[in-house]
């Protein structure tokens, strides 16, 4: 008898009962998660796609001055300035000093061209009163209107979807015939940075594992009192608040801090000649190793905890050294949690941001803290959400490696 042919009670076939079960039991489990779904969507999907694409699109200049947006946008960006590229200009001057958005075109344009806020807000000022010849009457008002680089940065600024803030986060910039340059080297400065964080991130790293593998062996293997002990201490600085934490490293790695004075007794340095410590790269190595230690820790732990004494045991028996049971039967099966605690932690460093601001000075800051800058100081948001962009896609990269490398399915969290 076919499948079709079995009815359920009240007649209707077996298959699609269960299809109807199947489904009503979908539908209210989704109902089940759609608050959390629409909770994630609404704070941190929407708000991180809404700021990324800041980094490609721009249409203040467009939107404010349409007239000479058309204009530029038949302009090849080499050949001479036109009156007609000159008359559009001033039209959109005038109504934009009418409407007062000239501020808002300016600070556009000065992205580009450094030097065009004054020049634009100033030729507004005057604009109502030009007559043809405009572009002689634009020249005459200042002779920067001359410079055809001021016209091209005009072009760059007048495109609604640009290239140019993601170009200018890898310290290249956009010309007007839409080919990429390389910044002045006055401004390349954010290619080192993304260095520097990847540094720095690779090295808290590696330190965390260093230092922590041992105290999560410890406390795998210690009996369950003393094992609990540990993990207090291990999750007691989680109990205070990371501003308190960071500041305690400002006083303590400062030339007349506890860390020098350590240092003075013990002979390693002088009292004349103290160790520099604090605002700059080591300051901020030290600080965040300490703060990323537990996230590196407790993945290691919840490993170990898993992996049988026998296996060692057993391998002893057959004649293996301490160090032979270790190195070939433990630590193979602790590599997960190796990988977990080391993709925690370098994801996290990677975008860290308050400990480099406090303690890194100018040789210890992150690119985080650069866009913080132009986030909440010069208020170049297309900027940041460029870097935002980029600093994203390292860390896909690396995940990608990451997975190549070790693979995703062998991390493990216990």
């Amino acid at each position: 008898m076919s499948d079709n042919r079995l009815l359920a009670a009240d007649g209707t076939p077996l298959k699609r009962k269960l299809a109807q079960s199947l489904f009503r039991t979908k539908l209210r489990t989704f109902g089940l998660v759609c608050p959390l779904l629409a909770l994630i969507l609404s704070a941190f999907v929407i708000p991180i796609v809404f700021m990324l694409s800041a980094s490609v699109y721009d249409d203040r200049y467009a939107s404010l001055m349409p007239k000479s947006t058309i204009v530029m946008s038949e302009w090849d960006g080499t050949s001479p300035v036109t009156e007609e590229m000159a008359a559009a200009m001033v039209a959109d001057l005038v109504v934009a000093k009418k409407e007062k958005t000239i501020g808002r075109v300016a600070n556009r344009v000065n992205r580009e061209f450094s030097g065009a806020t004054s020049l634009f807000k100033s030729t507004a000022r005057a604009a109502k009163k030009f007559e043809p010849p405009y572009l002689e009457a634009l020249e005459q008002k200042d002779k920067k209107w001359q410079n055809i680089e001021m016209w091209q940065a005009i072009k760059v600024a007048s495109k609604t979807y640009t290239l140019g803030y993601v170009a200018n986060a890898v310290d290249m910039r956009v010309n007007s015939t839409g080919g990429f340059e390389a910044q002045d080297e006055l401004r390349q400065i954010h290619v080192t940075l993304f260095i520097r964080t990847i540094e720095i991130s690779f090295i808290v790293t590696v330190a965390c594992l260093l230092l922590g593998y041992p105290v999560a062996y410890l406390m795998a293997n210690l009996p369950n009192r003393t094992a609990n002990l540990l993990l207090i201490l291990v999750l007691m600085p989680f109990w205070t608040s990371l501003l308190v934490r960071t500041t305690a490293w400002i006083a303590m790695l400062q030339s007349q801090g506890v860390m020098n004075d350590l240092f003075v007794v013990f002979g390693l340095a002088t009292d004349d000649d103290r160790f520099s410590l604090i605002y700059n790269k080591t300051g901020t190595l030290i600080a965040m190793t300490h703060i990323m230690l537990p996230f590196m820790i407790m993945p290691l732990f919840s490993v170990m905890k898993t992996i049988s004494p026998a296996y060692v045991r057993a391998a002893k028996s057959m004649g293996a050294t301490n160090w032979t049971a270790f190195w070939r039967v433990y630590f193979p099966q602790s590599i997960p949690g190796i990988g977990a605690g080391s993709l925690l932690v370098f994801i996290l460093a990677i975008g860290y941001y308050i400990t480099p601001a406090l303690v890194g000075g100018q040789d210890g800051q992150m690119i985080s803290n650069i866009i913080d800058f132009h986030m909440r100081r010069s208020l170049n948001w297309n900027l940041a959400a460029a870097l935002g962009l980029v600093l994203l896609v390292f860390v896909l990269f690396f995940f990608w490696i990451y997975d190549r490398v070790v693979g995703i399915d062998n991390m493990k969290l216990g």
